[in-house]
């Protein structure tokens, strides 16, 4: 298995380590609930670096991305980013991804970890003109503030304007002494940031972190954590809410799907779907009898299955069971009394409005 920079970090913290995505990652190091409760009340930290980082650059660089993305990077500032989906050719789903504008004719993509071979392959046998795209995932690491006292940790470390920085956007300076790209940016619902820095400077980064945040009550935090806040923030991940079949439409990506581009791969679907309707949607669901969705479990509608859940957990905030799948659109609606199979026995369950946690965030 690979492992990230951070690697004896985390176990000299006592984390619990597992495979994901052919790296040993931490899963949780107190617990899960407490660590999630830690981003949601105060700060978190997480190891991210097994996330892949590709930059495209050269003069024809925004034509090819333009081609190859959902959103449209023309609307990107240097110094904005934006999130946007890999489409294939039927208007499936290849990988979702953050896309930064670093400067006239470089980009900078982060991508899944699972799919950073994949991804690679795919927009590279698809670049055009004069363009590059040159994978680094091998040399970057990332690390994610997460919290509501996120701010006040990392302002203590860098001269970068971070209590000012708007949402989605980033600047490049020093963080704890090193040559940092600090991205307002996140994957929890929260406020929080996103640091990239060389590998070589991962560990001075995290312990500096680490330590500046004990006043504040930090944790460290790993993939457990991550996932059920995902979750809360009704935020997709790529194998369960998207997958090379599922459009952006279905999945209620709809305002990253940009038609208004000379060209893109997948927008005879987009445009489809558009004006035809969806075949299927997602939904954001709470169970109102007892149990916990998991992914796979059937969803039924006057007892005929209609869809599957994608994503489940009890959720630590809101104290019940939640959950996201797809059903057919007219079974999509707010309020809409379904069942959830759970172990061989249906379970009531209530369609909710997405997402199912929402803090305010800068603008």
């Amino acid at each position: 298995m690979k492992q990230t920079p951070l690697h004896d970090a985390h176990v000299a913290l006592g984390a619990r380590m597992i495979q994901f995505a052919d790296w040993e990652m931490p899963v949780w190091y107190e617990g899960i609930t407490a660590e999630h409760e830690a981003v949601r009340t105060r700060v978190g930290l997480f190891d991210v670096s097994h996330m892949g980082e590709f930059v495209a650059h050269g003069p024809d660089a925004l034509e090819n991305l333009r081609r190859l993305l959902t959103n449209d990077a023309a609307s990107l500032e240097i110094g904005q980013a934006q999130y946007t989906l890999i489409p294939n050719e039927s208007g499936g789903t290849v990988d979702d991804l953050l896309a930064y504008r670093l400067g006239e004719d470089v980009y900078l993509l982060v991508v899944n970890a699972a799919n950073i071979d994949k991804d690679f392959a795919w927009l590279s046998e698809r670049m055009e003109g004069r363009a590059v795209l040159e994978d680094e995932s091998a040399y970057k690491a990332l690390i994610a503030v997460q919290g509501p006292l996120a701010p006040a940790v990392l302002s203590e470390l860098t001269r970068l304007p971070v209590w000012g920085m708007e949402y989605y956007h980033f600047a490049r300076g020093e963080v704890a002494g090193v040559q940092a790209m600090v991205s307002r940016t996140g994957y929890t619902g929260e406020d929080g940031f996103e640091v990239m820095i060389d590998n070589d400077d991962a560990v001075t980064v995290w312990t500096a972190l680490m330590e500046e945040g004990e006043p504040h009550g930090i944790a460290p935090c790993g993939l457990g954590a991550r996932d059920s806040l995902r979750i809360e923030a009704a935020m997709p991940l790529y194998g369960h809410e998207l997958d090379d079949a599922t459009s952006a439409l279905e999945a209620g990506l709809g305002w990253f799907v940009k038609l208004d581009k000379p060209e893109m791969i997948g927008a005879e679907r987009f445009a489809r779907e558009k004006q035809d309707g969806l075949a299927r949607k997602m939904i954001c669901f709470e169970m109102r009898g007892r149990g916990i969705p998991r992914q796979g479990y059937p969803i039924l509608a006057d007892g005929d299955a209609v869809g599957s859940v994608t994503s489940g957990l009890m959720s630590p905030t809101l104290g019940s069971a939640i959950g996201m799948g797809y059903v057919p659109p007219e079974l999509a609606k707010a309020g809409t009394e379904l069942e959830v199979e759970v172990r061989g026995r249906p379970v009531s369950a209530a369609v909710v409005k997405r997402p199912f946690y929402k803090r305010d965030r800068p603008t």
